[in-house]
């Protein structure tokens, strides 16, 4: 299965407490941390949910 590349480029802080658990839910700790993940339905929309906060790239 295609894998992503999740990097977080803005911050968490300030946001409602869902947006930062899903943050941490994804592995995502400080500003430019990235983590590869499985292209999965689930992944992908916990990824949309913030994607204010998060840049998504094909891995």
């Amino acid at each position: 299965m295609a894998q992503i590349k999740i990097t977080l480029v803005n911050s968490p802080i300030g946001r409602i407490p869902a947006q930062r658990k899903t943050v941490v839910a994804l592995g995502l700790g400080k500003l430019n941390s990235s983590v590869i993940k499985e292209d999965t339905p689930a992944i992908r929309g916990m990824a949309n949910s913030i994607s204010h906060l998060v840049k998504v790239e094909e891995a």
